[in-house]
């Protein structure tokens, strides 16, 4: 391959999906420096690349189920296939299918595109990445293209002014910022609002905490996308009043990494979020249901996983995740007095 290849990469599904594909962007980047290197993403998890500054280039599409009122299901089609076009006649090197669950759709687009090459999964490498995080698994594919070395860190980089306008709302006082995101796409990950509350009352009694209340905007019903309005206004008002939480709505994914990254670490169910946090270096406690640990679990931060036998978040108790946080604040204390300078 050239030294200046051009290089595209499609990633289509969701947030946490992504985010867990940025240390492949690095690497690509580290070992072509001159690269053209693209991402296909849809415009739902498009936000997470923001900022990126190894890519050259994100080209986002909206799915036909994100489609909100008002807007041209015929327009929106037109343009994807223009970028796609634009794609074609780019003549490129590489189209990486930068998943282990390749359908055939994708493989059918990625040959439609026309590179030299692509580079996905086949039985051979799905065999020897069993068991391996997602992030282990994606970066697999870089050594098809001579890309060698350690693994380099996940990458998102909160909007400026989100960040500031999220560390604003906290109140000036101490004690850690903890995020608590409250919503989960599948019901075996979703926890009770009433624990959220008995939860939050303890890490603001008990550990000093200032908590910052994040959920999914919208209502339950929402035909596209479902949120947890209802649920977060259940929880603040079980909290006393006195209760130092902040109920912090992110209408947009910027908002949501902004508020992410505002805090000092964050306790929520596996999801995007919690990936979104990981990438931010924040200390996660999450609550993990039917989905596989080994392979989803926070990537390059202290971290403390719950899972019931049971497989359902509901059977972890308050008192689990109160020690949960307890235990990993201990250990990033101690990491950080370990690293301070001695005088």
């Amino acid at each position: 391959m050239t030294q200046a290849p051009r290089i595209l990469v499609i990633r289509r599904d969701n947030i946490g999906d992504l985010v867990c594909t940025t240390p492949l962007f690095s690497a690509l980047r580290a070992r072509f420096p001159d690269a053209w290197l693209g991402a296909l993403v849809n415009s739902y998890n498009a936000p997470v690349l923001a900022g990126n500054d190894d890519l050259s280039k994100v080209i986002a599409y909206t799915k036909v189920k994100h489609i909100d009122a008002g807007q041209s299901a015929w327009r929106l089609l037109g343009a994807r296939f223009s970028d796609l076009w634009r794609l074609r006649r780019m003549k490129l090197d590489s189209v990486i299918l930068a998943t282990s669950s390749v359908s055939a759709r994708y493989r059918s687009l990625a040959a439609w595109l026309a590179p030299q090459t692509i580079v996905g999964y086949d039985a051979a490498l799905e065999r020897a990445m069993t068991g391996r995080h997602e992030v282990e698994r994606v970066f697999a594919l870089a050594a098809r293209l001579g890309v060698e070395g350690p693994i380099p860190p996940l990458k998102v980089v909160p909007d400026a002014a989100e960040l500031e306008h999220a560390v604003r709302t906290f109140p000036q006082a101490p004690g850690a910022r903890v995020a608590i995101h409250v919503s989960a796409r599948r019901p075996a990950q979703r926890w009770p609002a009433e624990r959220f509350a008995e939860l939050i009352t303890q890490l603001c009694d008990t550990h000093g905490a200032r908590c910052m209340l994040l959920w999914a905007p919208g209502p339950a019903d929402h035909a596209q996308h479902p949120g947890d309005n209802e649920k977060s206004a259940r929880i603040r008002a079980l909290l006393g009043a006195d209760t130092p939480v902040v109920s912090y709505p992110t209408n947009t994914l910027p908002a949501l990494i902004g508020a992410l990254a505002a805090c000092d670490c964050a306790v929520l169910p596996d999801g995007g979020a919690m990936h979104l946090a990981a990438a931010l270096g924040k200390p996660v406690v999450a609550l993990f249901g039917d989905s596989p640990v080994e392979r989803w679990h926070p990537w390059g931060v202290a971290h403390r996983v719950l899972r019931p036998e049971s497989r359902d978040v509901k059977d972890i108790t308050v008192d689990e995740v109160e020690a949960a946080y307890a235990s990993l604040a201990a250990e990033v204390s101690a990491q950080r007095s370990a690293s301070a300078p001695s005088r």
